[in-house]
């Protein structure tokens, strides 16, 4: 049972990567995770499909509310149990408070995924009320400036009290990142060349229209980005193709020089189509940063790579029987 207080603390990507560790040992994983209301769950959906799960996202996505919440994952449970090696449990962080109870219900082991906090020792406290089912804790998007206090000081303190410091892993911007295809969808936007890199993760933004000089010297000052640049400026979008560049979105009414579409093609670099300005594209992507969707597979490659460099997967592995 993977529990966590916060959302989009790495919950379910710690649950597919717990998964995949047990596909990788020849085993057969099986995933669930309530939820308070109905209706397809991102994480659910993403989940079955990495782990290539036969059972239908309603069956893996219970809703599950009100009282006996215990006795009631448990039942669901049973239902994805059958000719499963280990099954994971993505705990919602509405469920935490109870997270103990449901680990002793379900005669579960207990996996805390903790998103960083500047007092960790104060957190120990509650750690101890979960009891003998914990495994340990997991922190999970740590500032790198803090990183050595976390993995030195903090996890002390853990050992001291008789928890297990599983790990930290640092804050890492390409897992917050959104992809190629996320940006289209949420600017309305439309592919003229490229789709074929949907997946491709986005880490910067630039607009080009914020300064004179938006020539390859100012673009090639970030990396991996989306370049947002007006539709009559094929200069800016040559300049920004020009340098580390994932996607070209151009806004405003002009038709795409096709120089420009030869060299995008060339480049294999994706170019979309928007009705909406650079100010209200910004406020789009914001908004979809705030509450980022399900994780795609290459976001889980890259945390799973982290958790290889930065968890104990021994003892994970000890207590899935793998």
């Amino acid at each position: 049972y993977v529990t966590t207080k916060e959302k989009g603390s790495g919950n379910t990507s710690t649950c597919a990567s717990i998964g995949k560790l047990v596909l990788n040992a020849g085993k057969k994983p099986g995933y669930i995770k309530p939820v308070l209301s109905a209706g397809n769950d991102g994480d659910a959906v993403f989940v079955k499909d990495v782990l290539s799960l036969d059972e239908p996202v309603e069956v893996l996505s219970p809703v599950i509310s009100g009282s006996n919440i215990a006795a009631r994952i448990k039942e669901a449970v049973t239902m994805v149990s059958q000719g499963k090696d280990a099954v994971i449990i993505d705990g919602p962080p509405e469920y935490y408070q109870s997270s103990s109870e449901i680990a002793k219900k379900l005669n579960a082991k207990l996996l805390i995924v903790e998103p960083y906090t500047e007092d960790i020792p104060q957190t120990i406290t509650g750690y101890k009320g979960f009891g003998q089912s914990l495994i340990g804790v997991i922190f999970n998007k740590v500032p790198e400036r803090r990183m050595d206090k976390v993995t030195g000081e903090d996890a002390e303190h853990l050992t001291k009290a008789g928890i297990q410091y599983l790990g930290a892993i640092q804050e890492d911007r390409a897992l917050s990142a959104l992809t190629v295809g996320e940006l289209a969808a949420c600017i309305a936007g439309k592919f003229i060349c490229g789709e074929e890199k949907s997946e491709d993760l986005i880490e910067n933004l630039m607009i080009g229209a914020l300064t004179v000089d938006s020539g390859p010297e100012y673009f090639g000052r970030k990396e991996n980005k989306a370049a947002i640049i007006r539709s009559e400026r094929p200069d800016m979008q040559l300049a920004a193709i020009s340098t580390s560049t994932k996607c070209l979105v151009l806004t405003g009414e002009t038709p795409l020089k096709p120089a420009v579409k030869i060299k995008a093609e060339e480049k294999e670099i994706p170019v979309i189509t928007t009705s909406e300005g650079s100010a209200e594209i910004m406020e789009r992507v914001e908004a979809v940063l705030a509450n980022p969707g399900p994780n795609q597979v290459s976001k889980l490659a890259r945390f799973e790579k982290l958790m290889k460099q930065n968890i104990d997967l021994d003892i994970l592995s000890k207590e899935l029987g793998l």
